[in-house]
């Protein structure tokens, strides 16, 4: 996944040396986002702008018989109504192959349901009217004639024998020999190292227990919402909150019939993603609309849609079996995994597999997943998709395993962390790794060596995420005055527009503050993959190095010609174009040159299109501190420190907010956050009054430790940050809750009804 294996150079000599990287510039976005000048997805308003509205099942799980618009159609101000009639019909083999495999057929189907709807919530057909409020009447005038099947809420119930079919055609793939029947289950997955029989008769310790959790969402606090114009050419342009304008307008393109050449899509500030936004919901529809009506045509969710029709996470359900030697030494580690897909295939279970074991050197390993289909929204990702739930699973069983040794956790995990040359589970042998560093730097944290008082608990986990690179384009001009534009092809989830700004920065030896960075549409840079797997300050960044790296090579070039010496006569140095072993000539600053470019050439800009290998593998680990109250069993979060390998930290106060958010985006999930349905399968907590995540009160300040191992694969030594963080949180708050209680929590969210009902258990 990271190309472990690729050694590359990594340029400058180490932390400290470098001029701008490592430093902590103002943002360039943050005057526009704090004086709420910046523009979202709901912001935008165009000429002649119409209004669509989504009219929904009621039904988790239905046959749609007949759908009327007639009355829609008849109420003054609707210009348009569509349904899944109005978008072609792809087949099981409509595939993008990819980091991830899409399917467009099961794409298409969850943006607009055809012959079923699968889930409560799920679009069944959409209107557009000259206002809101005539687009909302006209929604409820649309008569669908459902005729309702039993719904199938969970892997438990879906994998019953018995269990009634969301898909009368879905084989289990991964089986041999492949199975005649059709059932939920839509994919088995396995990874294995050595022999496990052989392993656990090698152990004279071994743990085995069961763990649960529940579906999550990312919870964006920004809806989705975008707005759609149709030409009368039959181009389409298209303003998004997302995670990918390229991604937009591929999927859009495939979904509507069109040409990628006809779509334009222009990226919109985001307001929280987190792989929440790698996925289209309005986007088709609105281009429907827009094609139907003429008109130009803005949607936005309401909250309570986004919880009902967009992608959370997946529940899941797990066994973890661990064997060891008196002295700690893991034997064997065999791990079985169920996680609910929503109503298509694609739960992150396979990830899940490949990451649980991964912080640990066993060199007998096996890890099992079921990918299951249940009528619930279709997974999306999620920071580290399917890493938190296995390392809940295997990171809790650690600490039992400490347990049963008398050995202290923290030591447990240093005796058999992985370190350069381990083999992961999916394959390849790690180089320079931080994960050892990471428990030595908790090892020596105040945090760690504090005493706790009573009704607390200290919890300890740590995690892993491969990372990733692909495809990135990039752009650097040179102003007339010497300034700089850097422009990406990737919305700025996470601080990326200041990291490429640092960058180029640092190739051309300038001031930050002369550097503008953009974030441009479909038409204004070559493709860059979306921004998801924490790798756009590594690819996009290495683009970045690259393009400015072109533009030096053009300043030598121009100060060799005004010189009229040979190029190999001017190195770069220090923002300025020097000449080499002689003072005859004065140094050109880059606004010397730029000033004379029209004589010397023309303008001078740089790019580059690259596929980037090389991403760093991250390792993290969280000590947590609660207390419980045992009349309640609320548990307050006292203490909470995360540590982290992030390569070399670019800007380090963005990478230690996203240490912070991911550890408070896991106790939310540790603690709060669940779906909850009725027996119907309806969601019944469709607001953050219901769905409860964490707030600032809620929580402590939460500390982050920056641990920087250089990633040999980037010029910089960058290491994909945002997923780690959000993968030991579950299991740190709940090896805390469990050492504060006495009893194993062995199921998520720990609320406060649930904990009280442990603590009086017998068991």
């Amino acid at each position: 996944m990271g190309n472990e294996e690729k050694q590359n150079k990594v340029l400058g000599e180490g932390k400290g040396k470098y001029r701008v990287i490592g430093t902590r510039p103002v943002r360039p976005d943050g005057v526009d986002k704090v004086t709420g000048r910046a523009n979202f997805g709901a912001d935008l308003n165009v000429a002649d702008m119409i209004h669509g509205r989504v009219v929904r099942s009621p039904h988790a799980h239905a046959k749609i018989k007949s759908i009327n618009v007639k009355k829609a159609l008849a109420l003054p101000g609707v210009k348009a109504v569509i349904t899944a009639a109005d978008f072609p019909e792809l087949g099981p083999g409509d595939i993008a192959a990819g980091e991830v495999t899409v399917s467009f057929h099961d794409m298409s189907l969850n943006v607009i349901a055809r012959k079923k709807a699968l889930y409560d919530g799920h679009a069944v057909a959409a209107v557009a009217a000259t206002t809101p409020e005539i687009a909302a009447r006209a929604a409820e005038l649309i008569e669908v004639e459902y005729q309702v099947l039993k719904p199938v809420m969970t892997w438990k119930q879906a994998m019953d024998p018995k269990a009634p079919l969301l898909h009368d055609d879905q084989i289990t793939k991964g089986v041999k020999p492949a199975p005649e029947k059709p059932s939920n289950v839509a994919a088995r997955s396995e990874f294995a190292l050595g022999d496990l029989a052989a392993g656990f008769a090698e152990a004279e310790v071994i743990v085995e227990h069961e763990f649960t959790t529940e579906t999550v969402h990312q919870g964006y606090i920004e809806p989705h919402a975008c707005v759609a114009s149709m030409s009368a050419d039959g181009m389409a342009t298209v303003w998004a909150s997302s995670q990918g304008q390229f991604m937009v307008r591929a999927y859009v393109a495939k979904l509507c019939g069109m040409d990628i050449s006809k779509i334009k899509v222009i990226p919109a500030e985001i307001g929280g993603g987190f792989g929440g936004k790698t996925v289209v919901y309005l986007e088709p529809l609105a281009v429907a609309l827009a094609r139907k009506s003429g008109r130009p045509v803005k949607m936005v969710m309401t909250r309570d849609e986004v919880f009902r029709a967009t992608g959370p996470t997946s529940g899941g359900h797990g066994r973890c079996k661990i064997g060891a030697k008196k002295d700690g030494t893991i034997t064997a580690a065999d791990l079985e995994m169920e996680y609910e897909a929503g109503a298509f295939p694609g739960s992150p279970v396979m990830l899940g597999c490949m990451t649980g074991t991964t912080p640990y050197d066993i060199k007998n390993m096996r890890a099992v997943g079921y990918d299951v289909v249940v009528n619930r929204p279709k997974a999306a990702a999620y920071r580290a998709p399917g890493a938190p739930v296995a390392a809940f699973i295997v990171e809790s069983t650690m600490d039992m395993l400490a347990e049963k040794l008398g050995m202290c956790p923290l030591e447990l995990r240093l005796k058999n962390a992985a370190k350069e040359g381990t083999k992961a589970p999916y394959g390849p042998k790690f180089l320079a790794i931080g994960y050892e560093e990471t428990l030595l730097a908790a090892k020596a944290s105040k945090h760690w060596n504090t005493p706790l008082g009573p009704n607390q608990g200290r919890g300890i986990a740590s995690g892993f995420w491969f990372n990733i690179g692909g495809n990135s384009s990039a752009s650097v001009a040179l102003n007339e005055d010497g300034t700089v534009i850097v422009v990406e092809g990737n919305p700025d989830i996470g601080g990326s527009r200041a990291s490429m700004a640092m960058m180029t920065a640092e190739v051309l030896g300038i001031d930050v503050s002369r550097v503008k960075p953009l974030v441009a549409d479909t038409e204004s840079v070559p493709y860059s993959d979306l921004t998801g797997g924490s790798r756009v300050t590594f690819a996009t960044g290495k683009a970045v190095v690259e393009a400015a790296q072109d533009v030096v090579k053009q300043l030598r070039q121009r100060a060799a010609k005004i010189w009229e010496v040979d190029i190999d006569q001017v190195e770069w140095k220090d923002g300025m174009a020097v000449a080499i072993e002689t003072d005859k000539y004065k140094p050109l600053s880059i606004a010397d040159i730029a000033r004379m470019a029209g004589k010397t050439g023309g303008p001078i800009s740089g790019k580059a299109n690259i596929n980037a290998a090389g991403a760093g593998p991250g390792f993290g680990t969280h000590i947590c501190d609660v207390e419980v109250d045992p009349e309640t069993g609320y548990v307050t979060v006292l203490r909470y420190t995360a540590i982290q390998d992030v390569g070399t930290a670019i800007h380090p106060s963005y990478v230690e907010g996203q240490l912070q958010g991911g550890a408070a985006q896991g106790i939310g999930w540790a603690l709060n956050e669940e779906y909850v349905y009725s027996k119907e399968g309806n969601l019944l907590n469709t607001g953050f009054l219901d769905y409860r995540v964490p707030v600032a009160s809620d929580l402590p300040m939460i500390d982050a430790i920056l641990v920087e191992c250089p990633n040999p694969g980037h010029p910089y030594g960058v290491r994909g940050v945002g997923e780690v963080p959000i993968v030991p949180p579950l299991a740190a708050v709940a090896n805390a809750v469990s050492h504060a209680v006495g009893k194993r929590i062995d199921s998520l969210p720990i609320s406060p009804p649930k904990l009280l009902a442990k603590i009086q258990s017998k068991g």
